[in-house]
């Protein structure tokens, strides 16, 4: 005699089955990563508009050496990572769910390397910043 079924395994579907997948899965850990970079990006946000507005108004020369500081130069170098790492969260949920068949997986291999290199290249914006500015100190 079988014995009988969970209520968790008749819920699934059969391809959820047999793929091992499900509420279990993947999706869980994703669901996660965008609620923290979202809660994240609030303060670091926040931090940002309210330098901005601090900063209306000044020179070149008094943004770069804003930008040399090393507290604001951190907090600029999370909020580009953590802004690029929850596009990319983002762009793959829409991927999933509107791109299929052969381009599925192309699309998401380039949004990944998309959103990496302009996140790279805000990241290497910020140490070009530091480097601008340790050397007019000098």
């Amino acid at each position: 005699m079988n014995a009988p079924l969970s209520h968790v395994e008749v819920m699934r579907s059969q391809l959820g089955r047999a793929r091992g997948l499900g509420a279990g899965g993947s999706g869980v850990g994703h669901w996660w990563a965008e609620r923290v970079s979202a809660a994240s990006l609030l303060p670091l946000s926040t931090w940002f508009i309210v330098q901005m507005f601090r900063l209306g108004g000044a020179d070149h020369k008094d943004v770069v050496s804003w930008g040399g500081k090393p507290i604001n130069a951190t907090m600029l170098t999370a909020l580009i990572i953590t802004t690029f790492y929850h596009a990319q969260l983002g762009l793959q949920v829409i991927v999933d769910d509107y791109v299929h068949g052969k381009a599925h997986l192309p699309t998401r291999i380039l949004v990944k390397i998309g959103t990496s290199l302009i996140g790279l290249l805000g990241v290497f914006a910020v140490i070009k910043l530091v480097a601008t500015a340790s050397s007019r100190k000098s």
